[in-house]
């Protein structure tokens, strides 16, 4: 993949042979757009657990305090009162056996999807199409219940799921460049505290082996361990 000239102008001004506090390279993205648009600020983190053991998975939720700053969409596969009910919190999209069949034939333009535990059995013919993406409905993570509107105000409010991938990275977007030093500051916080609490039983080590924080077309930044552990 080639880069662009704002890219690479950005890049030259990272230190790469330095760790950068969270406040300093928050305010260095914000001094320093690498496109025209309001760019989503994220972490990356590599993980020291080992993603092939089952019992070393990590799958959790976060409330940012400040929202992403994007317009999340919320389908909801739900039937009767439950149906009702997400529809009037705001989710796109509500059905069951309807609502099924056009994911199956591949429309995925949502950002979550939220299931009541009746819906799970046929839901789960879905899989295939929304698992690879992130997007499968779990109990963990509060996307799989009865109650369908808190489910949806809680993530069109700003509740972000993650979940480390088979190579043990995790990434979670946590605001837009238009967001002030604080906001962006406390939103990072509320992942952090969130990945630890989230960190297996069985996991021995160190837990977080390597973080970064970008914006979505410009480069890394490598964060401070120390910020980023407990």
């Amino acid at each position: 993949m080639g880069y662009g000239k704002k890219y690479k102008s950005v890049k030259e001004k990272v230190n790469h042979d330095s760790d950068y506090e969270l406040n300093t390279a928050i305010s260095f993205l914000k001094d320093n757009p690498a496109a025209k648009f309001d760019e989503s600020i994220e972490f990356a983190f590599r993980m020291g657990v080992d993603p092939s053991k089952s019992d070393q998975a990590i799958r959790s939720t976060v409330a940012l305090p400040h929202g992403t700053g994007k317009d999340v969409k919320v389908i909801v596969f739900a039937s009767g009162d439950s149906a009702e009910a997400a529809k009037k919190a705001g989710a796109i999209e509500v059905g069951f056996e309807d609502l099924i069949k056009k994911v199956l034939d591949g429309w995925t333009d949502f950002d979550a999807a939220v299931a009541t535990p009746e819906a799970m059995k046929e839901v789960r013919k879905v899989a295939r199409v929304l698992g690879p993406r992130g997007l499968m409905p779990n109990p963990k993570t509060g996307t799989v219940t009865d109650d369908t509107a808190a489910a949806v105000t809680q993530l069109k409010a700003g509740r972000v799921e993650f979940r480390m991938d088979r190579n043990g990275n995790i990434a979670v977007p946590f605001g837009k460049r238009s967001f002030d030093v604080d906001a962006l500051l406390e939103n990072a916080q509320a992942v952090v505290d969130a990945l630890n609490g989230a960190r297996p039983a069985s996991a021995k080590g160190s837990y977080i082996k390597r973080c970064t924080v970008s914006s979505t077309m410009g480069p890394g930044l490598r964060i401070s361990l120390k910020e980023v552990s407990e």
